[in-house]
């Protein structure tokens, strides 16, 4: 077993099920997203994205690379052939958790579906948590946060949270070499350094699924 894999087991055993992972600086955090190469190269080199990008319609982005390359299959499929780093403002991102709901109805979190059904149709984000991946794209025992930003969320974030957007996809090409050929770990050596990122409950609670703490 390759020490990347070593490490994905390790880490599995200690990490909390529902936990933000990201690359971030004291101001900023990135997400990923993946688009056609006519949004995609537009906006890495326009550092915003163009006209035709919809602002009325739910962007999702995401904190962990590794699921943006199991959603996008490693930048191969049509329309998410171009793979971007958007790095934003922390505070914007952590306006979109503290006004975010969670995409499915979970007990304990809310009163009854009703009230989830109301939040979710007022709230500007909307969070889900899928199974984070490893290196070779398979699932891992916590999740990876997805952030879904529409109306409001949506406009503030093209138009006021983006500090830096850059093309990733050769690191996405070179990433999925590398595990092709089974060099894990130097797969692995290439991958963005993500941490825990600082949300407490004043953001995470009401987003947790059985109320879990951090």
């Amino acid at each position: 077993m390759s020490q990347a894999v070593n490490q994905a087991v390790n880490q599995a055993a200690s990490e909390p099920k529902h936990r933000i992972r990201a690359l971030h600086t004291d101001s900023t955090v990135t997400v990923y997203q993946a688009y056609a190469p006519g949004i995609g190269l537009a906006a890495a080199r326009e550092g915003r994205f163009p006209g035709s990008w919809k602002r009325d319609r739910m962007t999702w982005i995401k904190p962990s690379f590794l699921w943006m390359m199991y959603r996008c299959g490693w930048g191969t499929k049509e329309g998410q052939q171009t793979v971007l780093a958007l790095e934003i403002s922390r505070a914007g991102f952590d306006w979109a958790l503290r006004n975010a709901c969670l995409s499915h109805y979970q007990s304990g979190v809310h009163a009854d579906r009703d009230e989830w059904r109301r939040q979710l149709a007022s709230a500007p984000a909307r969070v889900q948590w899928d199974p984070e991946r490893d290196v070779r794209l398979a699932p891992l025992p916590y999740r990876s946060l997805q952030l879904g930003l529409s109306g409001e969320a949506a406009r503030r974030y093209a138009d006021e949270w983006i500090v830096r957007v850059t093309d990733v996809t050769p690191l996405a090409r070179e990433t999925h070499a590398r595990v092709r050929k089974g060099a894990w770990d130097a797969a692995a050596a290439l991958l963005p350094e993500e941490r825990p990122y600082p949300a407490g409950d004043e953001l995470l609670a009401h987003l947790r699924p059985g109320g879990e703490g951090h």
